[in-house]
Protein backbone atom coordinates (compact mmCIF):
# COMPACT_ATOMS: atom_id res chain seq x y z
CA UNK A 1 0.00 0.00 0.00
CA UNK A 2 1.13 3.04 -1.18
CA UNK A 3 1.11 5.97 1.77
CA UNK A 4 3.14 8.43 0.17
CA UNK A 5 2.38 11.82 -0.88
CA UNK A 6 3.97 15.03 -1.75
CA UNK A 7 3.54 18.59 0.09
CA UNK A 8 5.33 22.20 -0.79
CA UNK A 9 7.50 20.07 -3.04
CA UNK A 10 8.49 17.97 -0.26
CA UNK A 11 8.24 13.78 -0.09
CA UNK A 12 6.10 12.32 2.76
CA UNK A 13 5.30 8.96 3.93
CA UNK A 14 1.82 9.17 4.57
CA UNK A 15 -0.91 12.18 4.33
CA UNK A 16 -1.38 13.18 8.37
CA UNK A 17 0.86 16.16 9.82
CA UNK A 18 0.36 17.58 13.08
CA UNK A 19 -0.33 20.99 13.28
CA UNK A 20 0.90 23.55 15.30
CA UNK A 21 -0.20 22.90 19.02
CA UNK A 22 1.15 22.51 22.61
CA UNK A 23 2.58 18.55 21.71
CA UNK A 24 5.07 20.24 19.62
CA UNK A 25 6.55 22.25 22.46
CA UNK A 26 9.00 19.55 23.44
CA UNK A 27 11.49 17.18 21.56
CA UNK A 28 9.98 13.82 23.91
CA UNK A 29 6.16 14.78 22.36
CA UNK A 30 7.77 15.18 18.55
CA UNK A 31 9.61 11.72 18.77
CA UNK A 32 5.96 10.31 19.96
CA UNK A 33 4.50 11.65 17.43
CA UNK A 34 7.55 10.45 14.95
CA UNK A 35 7.11 7.11 16.55
CA UNK A 36 3.35 7.13 15.83
CA UNK A 37 3.51 7.69 12.05
CA UNK A 38 3.48 11.64 11.43
CA UNK A 39 4.64 12.02 8.22
CA UNK A 40 5.98 15.72 9.15
CA UNK A 41 5.33 18.27 12.29
CA UNK A 42 4.65 21.40 12.25
CA UNK A 43 5.71 23.35 15.92
CA UNK A 44 3.78 25.36 17.52
CA UNK A 45 3.17 29.12 16.54
CA UNK A 46 5.96 31.53 17.26
CA UNK A 47 3.69 35.35 17.51
CA UNK A 48 4.47 38.29 16.44
CA UNK A 49 3.58 40.23 19.71
CA UNK A 50 6.08 38.10 21.58
CA UNK A 51 8.56 38.60 19.38
CA UNK A 52 7.94 42.28 19.69
CA UNK A 53 7.70 42.03 23.24
CA UNK A 54 11.38 40.64 23.45
CA UNK A 55 12.31 43.25 21.50
CA UNK A 56 10.83 46.49 23.85
CA UNK A 57 11.77 44.45 26.93
CA UNK A 58 15.68 44.16 25.43
CA UNK A 59 15.60 47.50 24.20
CA UNK A 60 14.05 49.24 27.49
CA UNK A 61 16.84 47.40 30.04
CA UNK A 62 19.44 47.97 27.94
CA UNK A 63 18.38 51.77 28.17
CA UNK A 64 17.35 51.65 31.08
CA UNK A 65 18.94 54.58 33.42
CA UNK A 66 20.83 56.18 30.87
CA UNK A 67 19.37 59.63 30.57
CA UNK A 68 21.35 60.43 33.58
CA UNK A 69 24.28 60.34 31.40
CA UNK A 70 24.21 61.47 27.56
CA UNK A 71 27.38 59.95 26.27
CA UNK A 72 26.07 56.59 27.57
CA UNK A 73 23.52 56.55 24.56
CA UNK A 74 25.99 56.29 22.23
CA UNK A 75 27.45 52.90 23.95
CA UNK A 76 24.39 50.83 22.41
CA UNK A 77 22.71 50.53 19.28
CA UNK A 78 18.68 51.40 19.01
CA UNK A 79 16.73 48.44 19.24
CA UNK A 80 15.70 49.00 15.10
CA UNK A 81 19.79 48.87 14.64
CA UNK A 82 20.40 45.11 15.98
CA UNK A 83 19.36 41.55 15.52
CA UNK A 84 18.34 39.93 18.55
CA UNK A 85 19.80 36.08 19.04
CA UNK A 86 17.69 33.52 18.54
CA UNK A 87 15.29 32.40 21.09
CA UNK A 88 14.46 28.92 22.73
CA UNK A 89 12.08 28.72 20.37
CA UNK A 90 15.27 28.38 17.35
CA UNK A 91 16.85 26.10 19.67
CA UNK A 92 14.06 24.42 19.99
CA UNK A 93 13.98 23.63 16.11
CA UNK A 94 17.24 22.81 15.59
CA UNK A 95 17.00 20.20 18.23
CA UNK A 96 13.92 18.47 16.64
CA UNK A 97 16.15 18.57 12.89
CA UNK A 98 19.18 16.94 14.72
CA UNK A 99 16.68 14.64 16.27
CA UNK A 100 13.44 13.60 14.64
CA UNK A 101 13.78 11.61 10.88
CA UNK A 102 10.84 13.48 9.31
CA UNK A 103 10.69 17.37 7.87
CA UNK A 104 10.37 20.10 10.56
CA UNK A 105 7.81 22.99 10.02
CA UNK A 106 7.73 26.09 12.09
CA UNK A 107 5.13 28.25 12.36
CA UNK A 108 5.52 32.15 12.13
CA UNK A 109 2.40 34.26 13.07
CA UNK A 110 1.70 37.70 12.21
CA UNK A 111 -0.60 40.47 10.55
CA UNK A 112 2.03 43.31 10.15
CA UNK A 113 5.17 43.38 7.93
CA UNK A 114 8.06 44.76 10.08
CA UNK A 115 11.17 43.25 11.25
CA UNK A 116 9.50 40.27 13.29
CA UNK A 117 9.76 38.58 9.94
CA UNK A 118 13.63 38.33 10.05
CA UNK A 119 12.74 35.40 11.77
CA UNK A 120 11.44 33.57 9.29
CA UNK A 121 15.48 33.57 7.80
CA UNK A 122 16.03 32.56 11.17
CA UNK A 123 14.13 29.13 10.60
CA UNK A 124 16.02 28.90 7.45
CA UNK A 125 19.22 28.98 9.11
CA UNK A 126 18.63 26.41 11.60
CA UNK A 127 17.56 23.97 9.27
CA UNK A 128 13.90 24.47 8.78
CA UNK A 129 11.88 22.56 5.80
CA UNK A 130 9.18 24.73 4.88
CA UNK A 131 7.91 27.96 6.85
CA UNK A 132 3.95 27.76 7.96
CA UNK A 133 3.20 31.61 7.69
CA UNK A 134 -0.24 31.61 9.98
CA UNK A 135 -2.13 34.82 9.43
CA UNK A 136 -4.60 35.73 11.95
CA UNK A 137 -6.11 39.06 11.51
CA UNK A 138 -9.68 40.38 13.02
CA UNK A 139 -10.37 43.71 11.27
CA UNK A 140 -12.16 45.78 13.82
CA UNK A 141 -12.15 49.90 12.40
CA UNK A 142 -15.07 50.12 10.07
CA UNK A 143 -12.86 52.49 8.33
CA UNK A 144 -10.35 50.07 6.73
CA UNK A 145 -11.60 48.70 3.21
CA UNK A 146 -11.86 45.01 2.95
CA UNK A 147 -8.78 45.93 -0.27
CA UNK A 148 -6.46 46.82 2.55
CA UNK A 149 -7.19 43.48 4.96
CA UNK A 150 -6.26 41.73 1.53
CA UNK A 151 -2.82 43.48 1.19
CA UNK A 152 -1.66 43.35 4.44
CA UNK A 153 -1.85 39.15 3.61
CA UNK A 154 0.03 40.21 0.83
CA UNK A 155 2.78 42.20 2.01
CA UNK A 156 3.13 40.00 5.22
CA UNK A 157 3.88 37.01 2.75
CA UNK A 158 5.63 38.85 0.14
CA UNK A 159 8.46 39.88 3.40
CA UNK A 160 8.58 36.54 4.35
CA UNK A 161 9.10 35.57 0.36
CA UNK A 162 11.72 37.39 0.63
CA UNK A 163 13.35 36.88 3.05
CA UNK A 164 13.98 32.74 2.51
CA UNK A 165 14.31 30.57 -0.11
CA UNK A 166 12.54 27.62 1.33
CA UNK A 167 9.19 26.42 0.39
CA UNK A 168 6.15 28.61 2.23
CA UNK A 169 2.85 27.36 3.23
CA UNK A 170 -0.05 30.08 4.22
CA UNK A 171 -2.00 29.40 6.42
CA UNK A 172 -5.25 30.89 6.02
CA UNK A 173 -8.79 32.06 7.68
CA UNK A 174 -11.92 31.73 4.87
CA UNK A 175 -13.38 34.99 5.41
CA UNK A 176 -13.17 37.11 2.67
CA UNK A 177 -15.33 38.57 0.34
CA UNK A 178 -13.50 36.66 -2.72
CA UNK A 179 -11.60 33.86 -1.05
CA UNK A 180 -10.62 32.50 -4.29
CA UNK A 181 -8.96 36.05 -5.68
CA UNK A 182 -6.84 36.20 -2.13
CA UNK A 183 -6.01 32.44 -2.77
CA UNK A 184 -4.50 33.53 -6.03
CA UNK A 185 -2.98 36.55 -4.65
CA UNK A 186 -0.99 34.71 -2.54
CA UNK A 187 0.54 32.28 -4.42
CA UNK A 188 1.25 34.71 -7.04
CA UNK A 189 3.13 36.59 -4.10
CA UNK A 190 5.55 33.41 -3.68
CA UNK A 191 3.44 30.87 -1.06
CA UNK A 192 4.64 27.70 -2.27
CA UNK A 193 0.71 26.11 -0.79
CA UNK A 194 -2.38 27.12 1.28
CA UNK A 195 -3.47 25.88 4.20
CA UNK A 196 -6.78 25.73 5.31
CA UNK A 197 -8.18 26.66 7.69
CA UNK A 198 -6.73 29.09 10.64
CA UNK A 199 -9.33 28.42 13.69
CA UNK A 200 -10.47 31.77 15.39
CA UNK A 201 -10.67 31.01 18.89
CA UNK A 202 -13.96 32.78 20.18
CA UNK A 203 -13.78 34.12 23.33
CA UNK A 204 -16.55 33.37 26.14
CA UNK A 205 -18.02 35.52 29.14
CA UNK A 206 -17.92 34.35 32.86
CA UNK A 207 -21.07 35.13 33.75
CA UNK A 208 -20.36 35.41 37.36
CA UNK A 209 -17.09 36.86 37.55
CA UNK A 210 -18.72 39.11 34.17
CA UNK A 211 -15.61 38.62 32.47
CA UNK A 212 -14.27 37.69 28.99
CA UNK A 213 -12.30 34.06 29.08
CA UNK A 214 -10.50 33.19 26.20
CA UNK A 215 -10.96 29.40 25.34
CA UNK A 216 -10.01 26.65 23.43
CA UNK A 217 -12.89 24.59 22.08
CA UNK A 218 -11.72 21.46 20.23
CA UNK A 219 -12.93 20.57 17.29
CA UNK A 220 -15.16 17.62 15.96
CA UNK A 221 -15.26 15.76 12.42
CA UNK A 222 -18.01 18.59 11.06
CA UNK A 223 -15.44 21.14 11.28
CA UNK A 224 -13.44 19.65 7.75
CA UNK A 225 -16.50 20.52 5.74
CA UNK A 226 -15.27 23.63 5.32
CA UNK A 227 -11.99 22.97 4.33
CA UNK A 228 -13.19 20.11 2.35
CA UNK A 229 -15.40 22.50 -0.02
CA UNK A 230 -12.59 24.73 -0.85
CA UNK A 231 -9.62 21.93 -1.25
CA UNK A 232 -12.06 20.20 -3.81
CA UNK A 233 -12.83 23.54 -5.70
CA UNK A 234 -8.84 24.97 -5.61
CA UNK A 235 -7.36 21.31 -6.40
CA UNK A 236 -6.23 21.18 -10.14
CA UNK A 237 -6.97 24.73 -10.59
CA UNK A 238 -4.42 26.48 -8.31
CA UNK A 239 -0.78 26.02 -8.76
CA UNK A 240 0.46 25.13 -4.92
CA UNK A 241 0.16 22.22 -2.56
CA UNK A 242 -3.13 21.93 -0.76
CA UNK A 243 -3.20 21.03 3.12
CA UNK A 244 -6.75 20.67 5.02
CA UNK A 245 -6.69 21.57 8.59
CA UNK A 246 -9.38 21.59 10.59
CA UNK A 247 -11.80 18.23 12.06
CA UNK A 248 -9.28 16.00 11.05
CA UNK A 249 -10.09 12.76 13.29
CA UNK A 250 -10.37 9.78 11.95
CA UNK A 251 -9.72 7.86 8.90
CA UNK A 252 -12.71 9.06 7.02
CA UNK A 253 -11.13 12.43 7.20
CA UNK A 254 -8.54 12.06 6.01
CA UNK A 255 -9.73 9.74 2.82
CA UNK A 256 -12.43 12.53 2.37
CA UNK A 257 -10.05 15.05 2.21
CA UNK A 258 -7.22 13.52 0.13
CA UNK A 259 -10.07 12.56 -2.54
CA UNK A 260 -11.56 16.53 -2.66
CA UNK A 261 -7.99 17.10 -3.50
CA UNK A 262 -5.37 17.90 -0.07
CA UNK A 263 -2.03 16.76 -0.43
CA UNK A 264 -1.52 16.69 3.37
CA UNK A 265 -4.48 16.37 6.43
CA UNK A 266 -3.60 18.20 9.35
CA UNK A 267 -4.03 17.10 12.79
CA UNK A 268 -4.72 18.75 15.82
CA UNK A 269 -7.81 18.32 17.88
CA UNK A 270 -7.88 14.23 17.85
CA UNK A 271 -3.88 14.15 18.84
CA UNK A 272 -5.09 16.96 21.91
CA UNK A 273 -8.24 14.57 23.02
CA UNK A 274 -6.29 10.91 22.48
CA UNK A 275 -2.41 11.53 22.05
CA UNK A 276 0.18 11.13 19.76
CA UNK A 277 -0.66 7.50 19.58
CA UNK A 278 -4.05 7.91 17.97
CA UNK A 279 -1.99 8.69 14.73
CA UNK A 280 -1.47 4.32 14.48
CA UNK A 281 -5.08 3.85 14.73
CA UNK A 282 -5.71 6.06 12.08
CA UNK A 283 -3.28 5.03 9.86
CA UNK A 284 -4.31 1.09 10.42
CA UNK A 285 -7.78 2.61 9.62
CA UNK A 286 -6.46 3.93 6.61
CA UNK A 287 -5.02 0.87 5.08
CA UNK A 288 -7.56 -1.38 6.04
CA UNK A 289 -10.15 0.99 4.28
CA UNK A 290 -8.09 1.32 0.87
CA UNK A 291 -7.48 -2.37 0.75
CA UNK A 292 -10.93 -3.16 1.06
CA UNK A 293 -11.81 -0.73 -1.72
CA UNK A 294 -8.89 -1.93 -4.20
CA UNK A 295 -7.35 1.37 -3.88
CA UNK A 296 -2.94 0.92 -4.29
CA UNK A 297 -1.99 4.40 -3.26
CA UNK A 298 -3.05 7.93 -2.14
CA UNK A 299 -2.14 9.35 -5.12
CA UNK A 300 -4.28 6.98 -6.99
CA UNK A 301 -7.46 9.01 -5.24
CA UNK A 302 -5.94 11.75 -4.31
CA UNK A 303 -8.46 14.72 -6.06
CA UNK A 304 -10.86 11.79 -7.43
CA UNK A 305 -13.86 13.82 -5.42
CA UNK A 306 -12.74 17.36 -6.50
CA UNK A 307 -14.96 19.68 -7.71
CA UNK A 308 -13.69 19.07 -11.42
CA UNK A 309 -13.66 15.35 -11.07
CA UNK A 310 -17.17 14.89 -9.85
CA UNK A 311 -20.18 14.53 -12.30
CA UNK A 312 -21.98 17.60 -10.27
CA UNK A 313 -19.44 20.50 -9.94
CA UNK A 314 -22.45 22.78 -8.92
CA UNK A 315 -22.98 20.38 -5.27
CA UNK A 316 -19.29 22.68 -4.19
CA UNK A 317 -21.41 25.62 -4.40
CA UNK A 318 -24.85 27.10 -3.89
CA UNK A 319 -26.82 24.40 -5.45
CA UNK A 320 -26.03 22.33 -2.54
CA UNK A 321 -27.05 24.94 -0.09
CA UNK A 322 -30.65 24.40 -2.13
CA UNK A 323 -30.51 20.78 -2.29
CA UNK A 324 -29.68 20.44 1.73
CA UNK A 325 -32.57 22.27 2.65
CA UNK A 326 -34.97 20.67 0.48
CA UNK A 327 -34.25 17.12 0.91
CA UNK A 328 -34.42 17.82 5.74
CA UNK A 329 -36.98 16.43 7.40
CA UNK A 330 -37.99 17.81 10.22
CA UNK A 331 -37.92 15.47 13.30
CA UNK A 332 -41.11 17.00 15.17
Amino acid sequence: MEMKTRYLGIELKNPIVPSASPLSRDIDNMKRLEDSGASAIVIYSLFEEEIAHESAELDHYLHYGTEGYAEALTYLPRADEYNLEPDAYIELLRKAKSSLGIPVIPSLNGITPGGWTKYAKYFEDAGADAIELNVYYIPTDARLPSADVEQRYVDVLTAVREAVKIPIAAKLSPYFSSFSNVAERIINAGADGLVMFNRFYQPDINLEKLEINPGVMLSDSNASRLSMRWVAIFYGRLKASLAASSGIHTAEDVLKLVMAGADVTMMCSALLKHGPEHIKKVLADLTKWMEDHEYQSIEQMKGSMSQKSVADPAAFERANYVKALNRYKLLV
